[in-house]
């Protein structure tokens, strides 16, 4: 593989794993920044599809739809299981991010989203993980949020949690809000907060 005039030589490819996510190991070389070629390495790598993060937002209340559920990654690692998150799902093989976002709100939230604002891109975590997040903010009527959601053939017992703009604030500050795009989606509204509401409230 070539990328702007550096490369990647894949020797060799394994699948180590596969169950809901899959993990491989590459042993490789790659370009140096001082030239040539590094010397053989191995690295494993967890695959597990592509994602898309939705931040649903009121800009006539100022509100943020949160949701929280169990999470077995803060629980294995002996943190609080249940996660302050935002809307979010996998992309399958055709779909398109704005679509998943679309159904994502109404399977994890009962909601339906108005127009979408793409954020941001993302590794979630690029030394190990190949997984790639497409972050966006939406428009929605807080006023309809509530209850418990989630698709219960997937083990997903799901509650949506309306806050107002200066909560969700708090919440980042305070750390209840630790899952990285989720943090990145706040702070992307902070920073563009005014815009939008001024788009949305005309």
């Amino acid at each position: 593989m070539t990328e702007a005039g550096r490369r990647v030589e894949v020797i060799e490819k394994r699948t180590l794993y596969q169950g809901y996510s899959r993990l491989y190991e590459y042993r490789l070389r790659h370009s140096l920044h001082e030239g040539g070629m590094s010397a053989e390495i191995t690295r494993e790598v967890m695959a597990r599809g592509h994602a898309v993060f939705v931040l649903p937002y009121d800009p006539v209340r100022d509100e943020v739809v949160m949701i929280e559920q169990f999470r077995i990654g803060p629980f294995a690692n002996g943190d609080h299981a249940w996660s302050l998150e935002s809307v979010a799902g996998m992309i399958e093989e055709g779909e398109e991010p704005e679509a998943v976002a679309r159904r994502e709100a109404r399977e994890e939230a009962g909601l339906e989203l108005g127009e979408i604002i793409h954020a941001y891109d993302c590794h979630t975590s690029p030394g190990a993980v190949s997984e790639h997040i497409s972050i966006y903010c939406a428009h929605v009527d807080a006023s309809t949020a509530g209850g418990i959601h989630g698709v219960k053939a997937e083990g997903e017992d799901i509650k949506v949690i309306v806050m107002g703009f200066e909560d969700i604030m708090q919440a980042l500050d305070d750390g209840r809000i630790n899952v990285g795009p989720v943090i990145v989606a706040v702070q992307w509204l902070a920073m563009h907060r005014d815009e939008i509401r001024e788009r949305w409230r005309t």
